[in-house]
């Protein structure tokens, strides 16, 4: 069995997610797959690992101490792998796909060097829509994709990263949360309807019982960064209401923290989203694949 890792990384993803179906759609494999795998490692092991419960799953204390065991291999693997980079050194180009957020506000600058680093080679970004990432991804056009909206394919496998949050902002000071009925009080941008804020967005006003065309919407637009400098450059008349948008929380970090922008939250609801590391199964155990992801979930950029 000890050749045979992959066995083992099921086991510590299904320990992880506490799930066995949140680790076969983590591992891109079917749940039966994962649970002939568990059965395969206690069968060989000649002992319970795992017991399901109704709220995840527990340890045996053979579990405990196979887990301990795994854990040691994984590091030995994912630094051989690291190692290995080094011995093959092939000259490539690692093209990664950006939905906007991404692409524009969480990888540019040190993350991408970093990145460059692990693997030893260039590295290229594309920005573009969630859908197109996993297009261009099927089509064998990039490497990997990191998208905010899980457009899913069955031959491609989708590891969450990040959480993030959409949030109300403004360049003028804003109350720490608004009432339904105060969103009327202000002047809006909003984004256009093909982005994944709107469609989200749009959920928690049909919750709330508005509609962007109940609200005074001055324009749409196309980007967050484009979205994120019309904020910024908005006029502080203090006789018309302050212009707002959504937008991702992580995209305006700095100028929050520098007292650029200001955010505000709807009262009761938090619009909350998963952003997803995605590639093909058909590279899965490719070294720079494995490399790249191996440093995003351990850094979060």
């Amino acid at each position: 069995m000890l050749k045979d890792f992959a066995k083992l990384e099921t086991f510590l993803t299904v320990v992880r997610e506490h799930s066995f179906s949140k680790a076969s759609a983590k591992l891109g494999i079917s749940q039966p797959a994962v649970t002939q795998q568990i059965k395969f490692i206690e069968k060989y092991l000649d002992c319970k690992i795992i017991e399901r419960k109704k709220n995840g799953v527990i340890l045996t204390k053979e579990g405990e101490d196979l887990y301990r065991i795994a854990l040691r291999l994984e590091k030995c693997i994912n630094n051989a792998e690291r190692d290995l980079i080094k011995i093959i050194n092939k000259e490539i180009t690692f093209r990664i796909g950006a939905s906007f957020t991404i692409g524009n506000f969480i990888i540019p600058g040190k993350c991408l060097n970093n990145i460059k680093q692990v693997i030893h080679n260039d590295v290229q970004i594309k920005v573009e829509l969630s859908e197109q990432v996993i297009h261009d991804i099927v089509d064998k056009q990039i490497d990997l994709g990191l998208i905010e909206s899980p457009v899913f394919k069955d031959d491609v496998i989708y590891r969450e990263w990040l959480e993030d949050e959409l949030v109300i902002f403004s360049n003028r000071p804003l109350p720490k949360t608004m009432r339904p009925e105060d969103l009327k009080n202000y002047r809006w941008i909003c984004r256009d309807e093909a982005s994944h804020t709107r469609r989200l967005v749009k959920e928690v006003f049909e919750e709330i019982g508005t509609e962007c065309k109940n609200l005074d919407v001055l324009y749409e637009v196309d980007s967050s960064a484009t979205l994120k400098a019309a904020i910024l450059k908005a006029e502080k008349d203090e006789e018309q209401p302050p212009v707002v948008s959504f937008i991702s929380h992580v995209a305006i970090a700095d100028e929050l923290e520098n007292g650029q922008l200001f955010e505000s939250r709807i009262r009761g609801h938090r619009i909350k989203r998963k952003l997803y590391i995605a590639y093909s199964k058909e590279r899965k155990h490719d070294a720079f694949i494995e490399n790249v992801v191996n440093y995003l979930q351990q850094n979060k950029c």
